[in-house]
């Protein structure tokens, strides 16, 4: 981990050129590697030594990118995958099978409660989901020997709860399982997970961290912290892989990159979910100006957020960097440097007036994404979340006249004028 500042971080860590090499980070556009040594081959599919045997597993743009995002989130490795879904499913995967169970926080993005609730039971795995506002002993009550972690959203989508971390993570290790951060919407230069008790944090690199709409992606973090000998909960980590020739992660890699290893060495390998190169290298450019877009995101947001609380035609806004927000003491705790710049609100006249609202936007577009330079709205209750129940919108924190507005980088006046024309319609 470097000692630099955030900032410098961005632009500096994963790729350090050598003498007379390239000062960017290039494209190793290549599936395969060549060796003149057929042993040191070997060593390398037996976990031996470090290197590349196949792109599907590991290629130097993607390590040097993977760097950069661990140092990011001050992690001690991480593992970038073809798309932030892959991420979480990946995440839960590597240390969860038939016959167990997590417990998930119900405020998160519509795709991960349909992954958890609707995928993984068909594999087996049981989701149990909790509320922020329940008790500590609601939510322990909902754990047994089988629970295998707990997963939240440090910002939800679009709910924009709040996670509690540092309450989640000793509810977790109370357990002895490790907490699973999903940092999508603030990325690490606004919050880093792991400084209040996090394990393992994921993003859809899709958003801020690409920020202009142009790549897919994911990436899994590993803190390094948490001890999976304990207890002997994780034999997958503490007991030998048959497709490794009977390595033991934890003994081989220690606790510090054992969770991460098998990820890739097994999980990569077998699933095939990777990022290619392209991707990595474009993801790379975006990383590099992460601090100044979301120093811009923020304050743009929060003027919108302003004028949205003053508007005739908005019956609510849900936005934690306003003072009178429920997660306002949240977001000055986890988030002092802003709250990114997704805004939720509802119109007055319920689904049918925030529809006719989005239709007369002109500056702002309809898309189904978030979280990039331009601004953009969506309907999440017939869109991102219309595969969910009733019961489960309304634990998602998503309502029938709510719009999730992504708050770009262009002239916030522009912005506000754009929204005001169109509320009035």
């Amino acid at each position: 981990m470097s000692n630099y500042k955030i900032d410098t971080k961005c632009i500096q860590s994963g790729y350090v050129p050598e003498n007379g090499q390239p000062r960017v980070l290039p494209i190793y556009q290549s599936t395969t590697y060549r060796y003149t040594d057929a042993d040191n081959l070997g060593d390398l599919f037996d976990l031996k030594v470090e290197g590349h045997m196949y792109s599907r597993i590991s290629n130097p743009t993607l390590a040097c990118v993977e760097e950069k995002i661990a140092d990011l989130e001050g992690g001690t490795g991480a593992m970038l995958v073809s798309s932030g879904q892959s991420a979480n499913l990946c995440a839960v995967l590597n240390i969860a099978s038939a016959g167990q169970n997590i417990v998930a926080l119900s405020e998160i993005y519509g795709g991960t409660v349909n992954l958890f609730a609707v995928s993984l039971k068909k594999m087996g795995i049981e989701t149990r989901f909790a509320t922020g506002s329940m008790s500590d002993e609601e939510i322990d009550a909902l754990f047994d020997e089988n629970t295998r972690l707990l997963f939240g959203e440090t910002i939800a989508n679009p709910a924009l709860r709040v996670l509690d971390i540092e309450r989640f993570a000793k509810i977790a290790h109370r357990h002895n399982v490790p907490l699973v951060v999903d940092n999508t919407f603030p990325t690490p230069v606004l919050c880093r997970p792991f400084e209040f008790g996090a394990d393992i944090v994921t993003h859809s690199t899709t958003k801020y961290m690409d920020g202009h709409a142009t790549v897919l992606g994911g990436v899994i973090v590993d803190g390094g912290r948490f001890d999976w000998t304990a207890g002997s909960k994780y034999p997958e980590l503490t007991t030998p892989d048959e497709s490794y020739h009977g390595v033991v992660y934890t003994e081989q890699f220690g606790n510090k990159v054992a969770y991460i290893t098998k990820a890739r060495v097994q999980l990569l390998r077998d699933f095939g979910c990777t990022m290619s190169p392209m991707a990595a290298f474009i993801l790379n450019l975006g990383l590099e100006t992460l601090s100044l877009r979301m120093e811009k995101h923020c304050k743009n947001a929060l003027k919108v957020a302003e004028y949205l609380k003053t508007n005739p035609h908005v019956s609510w806004i849900s936005y934690p960097g306003l003072e009178d927000d429920s997660q306002y003491l949240l977001a000055k705790k986890y988030l002092p440097d802003g709250c990114c710049g997704v805004i939720s609100f509802g119109v007055k006249g319920g689904r049918e007036k925030a529809v006719k609202f989005m239709n007369g936007l002109k500056l702002a577009q309809i898309v189904v994404h978030v979280a990039d330079a331009r601004t953009s709205v969506l309907h999440p209750a017939s869109t991102t979340h219309r595969q969910l129940t009733d019961e489960q919108l309304v634990a998602s924190g998503v309502l029938p006249e709510q719009v999730r507005l992504s708050v770009g980088i262009e002239n916030p006046d522009d912005i506000i004028s754009d929204i005001a024309q169109a509320l009035e319609l």
